[in-house]
């Protein structure tokens, strides 16, 4: 697979991103199956670009199976582009707890594994205030039992062509039928205000 970098001043295979113009912002999130949390994000207004991908891992350029073996130490996670001036990052790290399970180990229903843990990966230190804002009143919600793990994005990769746009490209796969699916209709209806009207 190549290692071409993925987004213009992104890097595959470094430490977290701190070129990006402020106009043009990156969050990277591990909420299990990058299926689902692509799929998701791809929906919201003010997001620019969405790629699935491995982060903080041991190895370099892993494959889907390299890291599903639960070996490498990556996360799966989708590296969100987007514009503040039309979505915070507050707004997208409240949708991220809304569309997983943020409680579990290691797991998203079905999906075990270090690969499925909850994760927010920063680009910036400066991010650090509103993740740790979104994070606590997400903790409060969930009796103090939020397990999700908040680090600098490390080595990051993005994953294979055929996991990019994987739920728009195979909506009747079991999978993405019964589980992506109800996702995706869980953030249509509860946060309206947030699902954009053009296409990413």
């Amino acid at each position: 697979m190549s290692a071409a970098p993925s987004t213009p001043g992104t890097n595959a295979g470094t430490k977290a991103d701190t070129t990006a113009p402020r106009s043009d912002d990156l969050i990277t999130l591990g909420g299990g199956c990058f299926w689902c949390t692509e799929a998701v994000f791809l929906k919201v207004k003010g997001v620019l670009s969405v790629e699935s991908g491995y982060t903080n891992g041991q190895l370099q350029n892993p494959n889907y199976e390299q890291v599903c073996s639960g070996q490498t130490g990556h996360s799966e996670v989708v590296r969100v582009r987007f514009d503040p001036a039309v979505v915070s990052l507050t707004e997208l790290l409240q949708v991220f707890f809304a569309i997983h399970d943020p409680t579990t180990l290691n797991r998203q229903g079905a999906d075990v594994g270090t690969q499925y843990r909850s994760g927010i990966y920063y680009h910036r230190a400066d991010q650090l205030g509103e993740i740790r804002q979104v994070l606590d009143e997400a903790n409060a919600a969930h009796g103090g039992k939020v397990v999700t793990e908040v680090q600098p994005e490390q080595n990051y990769w993005p994953a294979e062509a055929y996991h990019q746009r994987y739920f728009e490209n195979h909506p009747e796969q079991g999978y993405c039928a019964f589980v992506v699916a109800p996702k995706v209709d869980k953030f249509l209806k509860k946060f309206r205000e947030l699902v954009r009207t053009d296409s990413a």
